[in-house]
Formats: structure tokens, sequence, C-alpha cells
């Protein structure tokens, strides 16, 4: 099983961002003051641009510096919730994956690959086989071709109807000897009228009308090395598959195309080739002879899907996949080990991002509890049903996954199709290791209940914080308008005092010269 991990493909974590140094609002007011005296001592005026801007971020520091340090949390939170999300999402398709190989099933083995291949059907369990098949003739096609047209690219054909009728025929000698119309469930005939007009009686147009009825039959327009052409037809498989093809007029140009038995007194070669007729695959499976339409049969042999390809005979056996089904404990307990490092990290008790959220506690829960899970639920009394049966255990002081390869060995051996079922893919329902993990997948990932909700709830708990941010800037922007209005009056206060004071002192001075 590949290794987990959470980078592109499904969520990368963030590094929770380091928030910048802020002064108190003490040590802002001071500064703001210290700036005043200064001011007033130098006699310059004072700087009211920055005085205002100390005082007000002094007012408001505090309350902004817990307001960032909530948010920059959330945000921690927001992505150790996607992280544990893309990582259990990435181990649930791996196991997936693993599972939906075929590699871990006991596989059925022809012993003549050129008269049948064998594979396994997904979701069924194959057995111990030795079971002995001959093929005796494949399932095939009706497949026919008209008579040459000389000159396919300006040559056109009468208008009128073609009727294409599906069913049973026999034939001989390169022609269909009889045909039985095939039932609808009204008792009607499987019968379909192809109108050919002005519009496509080509030999290329009666092939498309042919085709545009999606009976089944499908036309197309040969072409030879002399520029000649034919309409050539096939059906699909099996004897119920024939098709006959016949002009209301036989005697018009349509009736070129006619492919059906002779009537009654009619001598004339037909005038279209049947090249192979219509008929079942005949097999013979230790002994009994059956047939099936098709050359892929699902039914014969529990578990297991035939491919006919020639007539010939095989045994079809079975092969247990010991070697992968090791292997594939194994790889399934290092990436669980890795995946839960993952999940402790976020829910630490002292450190973890996550360690107060009830959706990530759960998630832990639910793997560290996997070992013990029934994965077979109808299994028979004193079966192996649950990882820890087949030798995989937890480790006490780290609750971390092992091996006991000597359990799983005497698993493998004592209960192989135990061991396979917990290892198949099950696409629905309770059992299988695969299906514990997406249970704990959709609860970790639900909006209701799961991490997604956790997310949903951080993200709103971010906006809500906004919005205290915007009204903090709001109360903020007001302050510094009061502010300056008020140090704008005291500089015109402070700039008349400063004028009366310099005429006192002139006056004084000259008194002082006159005596």
């Amino acid at each position: 099983m590949a290794t987990v991990s959470s980078t592109s493909g499904s969520t990368t974590s963030t590094a929770t961002p380091t928030p910048s140094t802020t002064k108190t609002a003490a040590q802002v007011a001071s500064e703001a003051a210290k700036s005043l005296m200064d001011s007033l001592d130098a006699g310059s005026g004072v700087d009211s641009a920055s005085v205002v801007s100390k005082l007000v971020e002094a007012q408001f520091a505090t309350r902004r510096a817990q307001l960032t340090a909530r948010y920059d949390t959330l945000t921690a939170q927001i992505s150790g919730a996607s992280k544990l999300k893309g990582t259990i999402d990435d181990f649930t398709k791996a196991l997936e994956n693993l599972v939906k190989g075929g590699t871990l099933g006991t596989q059925p083995v022809s012993s003549n690959n050129a008269a049948v291949t064998a594979a396994p059907i997904q979701g069924q369990t194959v057995g111990a086989l030795n079971t002995t098949i001959k093929v005796n003739s494949l399932a095939t096609a009706q497949t026919t071709t008209s008579a040459k047209v000389a000159t396919p690219a300006t040559t056109t054909f009468g208008t009128g109807t073609l009727t294409l009728k599906l069913g049973s025929a026999t034939y001989a000698n390169g022609e269909m000897t009889a045909f039985t119309p095939g039932k609808n469930a009204d008792n009607s005939d499987k019968a379909f009228a192809i109108t050919i007009d002005s519009s496509n009686n080509t030999l290329a147009g009666i092939a498309a009308a042919i085709n545009a009825q999606k009976a089944g039959v499908t036309a197309t327009v040969v072409t030879d090395a002399d520029g000649g052409a034919y309409l050539a037809m096939r059906g699909q498989l099996g004897e119920e598959q024939a098709f006959s093809l016949s002009a209301g007029d036989p005697a018009s140009d349509l009736g070129k195309f006619d492919v059906r038995p002779r009537t009654s007194g009619e001598t004339s070669p037909l005038p279209s080739t049947v090249a192979s007729g219509a008929a079942n695959a005949s097999l013979t499976i230790d002994g009994a002879t059956v047939e099936r339409a098709t050359n892929e049969v699902s039914d014969l042999v529990p578990g297991v899907k035939l491919s006919l390809t020639a007539p010939g005979t095989t045994t079809i056996s079975s092969a247990r996949p010991t070697t992968a089904l090791t292997s594939a404990v194994k790889d399934f307990v290092e990436t669980y080990n890795q995946v839960l490092a993952v999940v402790k990290e976020e829910t630490d008790p002292i450190n973890g991002e996550l360690r107060a959220d009830p959706a990530a506690k759960t998630l832990l829960r639910s793997l560290q509890s996997l070992t013990s899970k029934v994965l077979l639920p109808n299994a028979a009394a004193g079966t192996a049903a649950s990882l820890s049966a087949i030798g995989v255990r937890t480790v006490a002081k780290t609750g971390m996954l092992e091996v006991d390869e000597g359990a799983l060995t005497a698993a493998l051996k004592n209960a192989p199709d135990a061991v396979e079922q917990m290892f198949a893919y099950s696409p629905v329902g309770n059992t299988g290791l695969y299906q514990a993990m997406a249970s704990i997948k959709n609860a970790s990932a639900s909006t209701v209940y799961g991490l997604g909700a956790s997310t949903t709830r951080y993200r709103q708990a971010q906006s809500d914080l906004t919005k205290k941010q915007d009204s903090i800037k709001d109360q903020s922007d007001r302050a510094t308008t009061r502010l300056t209005q008020q140090f704008a009056s005291m500089n015109a206060r402070v700039s008349a005092y400063k004028a009366t004071q310099s005429f006192m002192q002139q006056k004084i001075d000259m008194w002082t010269k006159q005596s």
C-alpha cells in the first residue's frame, strides 16, 4: 500500500503564523505622552498626527491582539481539520485500490488459455476449483455482404421501405434457409421499418439508416481495391440475434440488399451472402453440455468469469494468494501507523491544534478500535473475523500496530477464506476492511458531526471575528477623527497663548532696558 501523505491531491497543512510582537496599551500611551511633552517643551507645536495615532493604538491594542490571536488559532484548527480529512481520504483510497486490484483473492487458473481464460469476478469469492471444460464451438454473430456496387459514389437506388427483423435462423451454403422472428413483450415481431427516400438512397445513406435504428445490427460500406463497394452487416452474438432485411418488392433496387430465405419457387441466387451465422457457444462442463449466447460466461463456475477463445479442453483450478495477502497485511499496518501518528499529533492534549475538537477525538478512537472491529459479521462462530484474530496487534505503549507473523501465517493456513474476505472489495454493506475504513472516512468528513462540521464552525467563528475587527476599525477611525479635532483646537489655543507670551516678553524686555 502506498504511503499516505496529505500533499497535492488532497490537502496541505499550513503552519501556524507567528504573531508579531504587539506593544501594550500602557507602552503606547506612555510614548504618546512623552511625544506630547517633548513637542510642548520644544515650543514647535504638537505633532498631533503621531500623538493621535499612538493614543488610538493604545486604546484598541489589547482587543486587536486578542482577536488576532484567536483568528490565528482558528486558522490553525481549519488547517488541522483539512489535514486529517485529507490523510484519511488518501488512506481509504489507497486501501480501495489495494483490495480492488484483484490480486488478494484466490485466482482461477486455466490449464489451456488458448481455449479458455479465467478471471475472478469482483465482489465474489473463488473457492477450491477442479473443473474440466470443453469448448465445442464459440458464439458467433451473423455477418452478411451485399452484391458489389461498381460506382458507390454516384449510384442511387429506388425509394421505399426496408424491414429489419431480429430472430433466429438456419443457414446452408452461404444462404439463410429459414428465419423465425423474435417476439416483443406484446407478442409482436421484433421489426424495424427503415424509410429510404431521395435523401438517403445511396449505399452510404442506406448504411446510416440501418444504424440509426440502434437495433443491434451494424452496417458499414466496405470498398475493395477496384473502387467497388459492398454493404456489410453484422449482428450480435448468439443464435437469437440473427437478422433479416427485406424490401417490399424483392425485384426493386432496394431488393438488392435483401437478407432472407428464398421464397417459394425462387431459384435465382439471393443478392446477399451470409458469411457466418448467428449461433450460441457450446461447451461441456464436467460432462454436461450447455449453451450460452456469448463467449464471456460468468454463471458456470462460482466466482469465475470464463472467456472462450477457441474450441479445446481446459481444467480450471485455483491458487491461493498467500504471499500477496501477507504483504497486504504488512503494508496496511505500516500505512496505518503513519496515519495514526498524524491524528495523534493533531489531537495531542498539550500541543495539538485539535485537542479539544470532538470530531478529531472521535476519529482517533475509531482508528484505535479498528483492530477489534468485526469485519466479517456473518462469519461462523470460531472463525477469524477481525484484524486482531489474524495477528494484527496494538502495541500498548504507543498505540501503534504490529504484525504477529506466526499468528498471520497460521490464519492464512487455517482460515484463508476469512483473510481473503477481510481484504476483498465490497462497495456496499459492512463487510471487510475497506468498508470499515470507508465508514470511518464518511463519519470524519460529515458536515453534521464530523470534521466537516468542525471546519464550518471554525470558519463561521473567523467570519464573526472579522466583523468584530471591522467594528474595532470603525471605532478606531471615529476616535482618530475626534482626537484630531481636539488637538487641532488645542493647537490653536496654544498658538494664541504663545503669541501673547511673545508680546508680553517684548514689553518686559523694553521695560528692562528703560530702567
